[in-house]
């Protein structure tokens, strides 16, 4: 855990320091962000936070590959330099959108060229995590193609939330510090020789490299991480992910306490819930209007939040709460008897749902009405006796 951490904190200490740097360049060759009709900032801001999260990633893996414990995790193991050589890729084509504006299937093709980086050299799947039981993928192409698949979703995913000041960031904080706990916790628990795991150094590099970042991009944003800062932190939650699931014909997570086996297929879904929900919403209501998938819109999740009544700030935290409900909800499978975690689960997701829904439930309830002429007299006349 203790080299877990320290990753954690250079991924977040360099993301911390890059981001400034990135900061002071993007002012001083005012590489700032048009403003647009669906945008809810109001002043120009750059967009060159995605290097600073990215330079976390770099030098938290670098310095990895060179320490004690996790360095085993590059022993004869060529994936995380694949995952990286992808997440260099990615942040090109990112910053290229974020400066030029690319058009959208020229940005496509940058991510399923970055995709099948990771998917060739990188991690790829081995099973289809199905429940009740996982399908084994035997044939590579197919094991290639649906890699890079998950991979190009997961960061349009994260790229569609990414629309407040700290949101993204701040989701893969949480989420990502859920996955590296059952991570951890599963390895170890289990009887193994080595415990060291790439998935849970992706998710720690991620979690340090993002709450470095988390305090410059916080409400008023000082910089944005842009399409290269989004879909880097997609490509890395899906690569982890892609990790994690692939144990679980392996035989790990049957040893680990008895943990259930449906927890590696869970909570990947739980952890990247809301951006695939926000991102599948999208789709289908731009394809209904005869749109683009990829074409801009105000119609995003964290949008009709501040549409109801929601500030800037209490859309992010809203939305920072059901992640929390969600990953955490999911990581108690691994601890707790289900029925119990059921339970909770639920009652926690109702309470947030009318949280969620207060503002607009407050709005639609009926009033008093109004009152009639003599009403007031009588109000006026009582006020004149006191």
């Amino acid at each position: 855990m203790i080299m877990y951490l320290l990753m954690m904190l250079t991924a977040a200490g360099v993301s911390f320091a890059a981001t400034w740097g990135a900061r002071l360049i993007g002012n001083r060759l005012e590489l700032f962000s048009p403003i647009r009709s669906r945008d809810t900032h109001s002043h120009k801001v750059s967009r060159l936070g995605g290097l600073g999260i990215y330079a976390g990633f770099l030098v938290a893996l670098i310095v990895a590959s060179q320490s004690f414990f996790v360095k085993d995790i590059f022993r004869g193991n060529a994936s995380p330099w694949g995952v990286l050589a992808g997440a260099t890729l990615i942040v090109i084509v990112g910053l290229a959108d974020d400066l030029l504006d690319l058009r959208w299937w020229v940005k496509l093709i940058g991510q399923s060229a970055a995709a099948m980086v990771v998917a060739i050299w990188g991690v790829r799947m081995s099973i289809l995590p199905l429940i009740p039981e996982p399908i084994l993928l035997e044939n590579e192409i197919v094991r290639i193609v649906l890699t890079a698949g998950l991979i190009v979703t997961t960061m349009n995913a994260f790229n569609f939330i990414d629309g407040l000041d700290g949101l993204a960031a701040g989701v893969a904080i949480i989420g990502g510090a859920a996955f590296f706990l059952t991570a951890y916790w599963v390895h170890r628990s289990a009887v193994l020789l080595d415990y060291s795991d790439l998935a849970t150094l992706l998710t720690a590099v991620v979690v340090g490299s993002c709450a470095g970042f988390l305090p410059h991009n916080w409400f008023p944003s000082k910089i944005f991480m842009g399409d290269s800062g989004a879909m880097l932190i997609g490509l890395l939650m899906a690569s982890a992910g892609i990790v994690s699931t692939g144990q679980i014909t392996s035989g790990l997570y049957d040893r680990a306490n008895g943990i259930p086996t449906i927890i590696p297929i869970l909570l990947p879904f739980a952890v990247l819930f809301l951006p695939l929900l926000d991102l599948s919403l999208a789709v289908v209501r731009r394809t209904a209007l005869g749109r683009s998938p990829w074409s801009a819109d105000r119609g995003h999740l964290h949008h009709k939040l501040m549409d109801i009544g929601y500030s800037h700030r209490a859309s992010v935290i809203l939305m920072y709460a059901w992640t929390c409900v969600l990953a955490f909800g999911g990581l108690a499978f691994a601890i707790f008897p289900w029925q119990l975690v059921l339970a909770a689960d639920v009652a926690a997701a109702a309470v947030m749902a009318v949280v969620t829904a207060w503002p607009y439930l407050r709005d639609k309830a009926p009033g008093p009405g109004p009152r009639s002429e003599g009403e007031y007299e009588a109000e006026a006349e009582a006020a004149g006796q006191e």
